[in-house]
């Protein structure tokens, strides 16, 4: 994966597939900032509110970096790509993409208790200016136990084992991807700060060793377990990471 300058966002990005790129890094002089919404709204109309947002903030569509999604369930595969063909409309209409390719790193996931009627925008990323001085902040998009670039049961790691030592082997091959990007963005564990966790199995076998263990220094920033479910049926175990400092909820 090739590092990749945005030639109007003031951020660069690893491509990754159709749906999502694999994530993002502010350029010099400028800032990955992160927004919650407090209350998620239908992402349509969440692409709206972020376009309101950045206008206030005299920030151009293209500073859209990241995007964090919530869905009412898994999708099956099909479902899954029929939904990227809906989501991805929006960004091309947005003219955010870079030579054909989508930028934005994206996670979405499904909620386990009082899931989402409908897809809902739970939160962004975009580019803002801060002193050069300052060092980079990024966000690494979601990965689930599947291999950069695949979208195919048949892909899944330890597919259908959900047994302590299948979690694990699962736990183990994302945190792998974690890595890479944090690499392929030119940045390292010591400067994230935000681990986010998304599953429905217990994180208690996981969390000391897999996860903590392998992060340094920053495991005093913890890890927040999300109780959801990867947005694909069948995988079961996804993460996300930051390293931002600017941080709004809205």
């Amino acid at each position: 994966m090739a590092l990749t300058d945005h030639p109007t966002g003031n951020y660069r990005f690893l491509p990754g597939i159709a749906p999502y790129s694999c994530g993002v890094v502010s350029s010099p002089g400028h800032e990955v900032a992160h927004v919650t919404f407090q209350q998620p709204v239908p992402y349509r109309q969440g692409f709206e509110q972020i376009s309101q947002f950045l206008a206030a903030r005299n920030r151009p569509k293209a500073a859209l970096c990241g995007i964090e999604l919530r869905s009412p369930k898994p999708f099956t595969f099909p479902g899954f790509a029929a939904f990227n063909g809906e989501y991805g409309k929006i960004l091309q209409d947005w003219g955010v993409f870079v030579n054909g390719v989508n930028p934005i790193a994206r996670t979405n996931v499904a909620p386990v208790l009082v899931p989402p009627t409908e897809p809902v925008l739970y939160g962004f990323s975009f580019s803002q200016p801060c002193p050069a001085s300052q060092p980079a902040t990024f966000v690494v998009a979601g990965a689930g136990e599947l291999p950069e670039g695949v979208l195919e049961r048949d892909g899944i790691i330890a597919l259908g084992d959900t047994s302590p030592s299948g979690l694990i082997t699962k736990a183990r091959y994302v945190m792998d991807l974690m890595e890479a990007r944090l690499k392929g963005l030119g940045v390292s564990w010591s400067m994230v700060n935000t681990v986010d966790v998304y599953t429905a199995h217990s994180l208690t076998p996981l969390l000391p060793e897999i996860v903590l263990g392998r992060i340094g220094a920053a495991s005093i920033h913890g890890a927040l377990w999300h109780y959801t479910r990867p947005p694909i049926e069948e995988i079961e175990y996804e993460m996300d990471l930051r390293g931002t400092r600017t941080d709004y909820v809205i």
